[in-house]
């Protein structure tokens, strides 16, 4: 049964319930926004961001500012006049319109949510990765977003997952033998009887049983050292400590069993012994 309005207030409640379903569906809209968005790690040729960028639909936006000092460079600032987030490097110039829904490099224009949140100006990452020349990807083993600029030697992907390997299975060895353990990771990656990738190579599991123990053990999320970053580096780049190698384990700290019946030994680096 409906109740019969109060003739002397029924305009007035009117306008108040106006403003009071706008306020609550305004609200509603800003909750469900973020709820839509979720923080995720960021990284930029094997560099993780100290910031946190949004995924929301299947997009990453990151902060603009935080993005654009990781590459280098870039003097970026806040436009109050035309509400719009400026970036200059030399003769290029990058402006973002939160208005527009636009990224604009030196004239070219690319579409794509630009939105200011608690004073900062979020970006989407693939399409300013591509204005920049560069490309960006999802890491489902990162739970985060990858870029890769234009003058990176190295897939950042490849990078990040390739040092952090060598440093969890090989901190404090010489240069010549984390070589030689991306040497065996990349071996994998060419060979037949792996996956074809990097992080598929270093996360695969073979009947439930994980192929680096880093990866099981947690370490291989630890930040590597700056020597394993150098031999992540000079792997990719073609440099090899030994050839052939897919096995290797340290006597110190396994017995490997399995590996000293079915593989061919092929030297001994450090404290790894390598198998072919």
């Amino acid at each position: 049964m409906k109740r019969r309005p109060n003739p002397t207030r029924s305009g007035k409640c009117r306008r108040h319930a106006g403003k009071l379903l706008c306020g609550l569906l305004a609200a509603a809209s800003l909750t469900l926004t973020a709820r839509a968005a979720r923080e995720v790690p960021v990284q930029v040729d094997g560099q993780e961001l100290t910031v946190s960028g949004q995924l929301e639909t299947g997009v990453t936006y990151i902060p603009m500012r935080a993005l654009l000092e990781t590459l280098g460079g870039w003097d970026v600032y806040w436009d109050s006049y035309q509400q719009t987030a400026v970036a200059q490097s030399g003769h290029s110039r990058i402006t973002a319109k939160p208005a527009a829904n636009t990224v604009t490099l030196n004239g070219v224009t690319l579409s794509g949510k630009v939105y200011v949140e608690n004073g900062v100006t979020y970006i989407p990452l693939r399409i300013t990765a591509e204005l920049l020349g560069g490309t960006a990807e999802w890491d489902p083993y990162f739970q985060g977003a990858a870029m890769t600029s234009a003058g990176a030697d190295h897939n950042a992907v490849d990078l990040y997952w390739l040092s952090r390997i060598i440093s969890a299975e090989s901190r404090g060895e010489p240069l010549e033998g984390q070589i030689a353990v991306g040497n065996v990771v990349l071996g994998r990656v060419e060979s037949r009887d792996f996956p074809n990738t990097i992080s598929t190579v270093v996360f695969q599991q073979a009947d439930g049983i994980v192929q680096f123990e880093p990866v099981e053990n947690g370490t291989v999320y630890l930040e590597p050292t700056e020597q394993s970053v150098e031999a992540a580096r000079r792997a990719l780049s073609g440099e090899k400590s030994l050839e052939g190698a897919l096995f290797f384990y340290a006597p110190a700290l396994s017995e490997g069993v399995w590996i000293n019946e079915n593989r061919t030994y092929l030297q001994t680096i450090g404290c790894h012994r390598f198998y072919l």
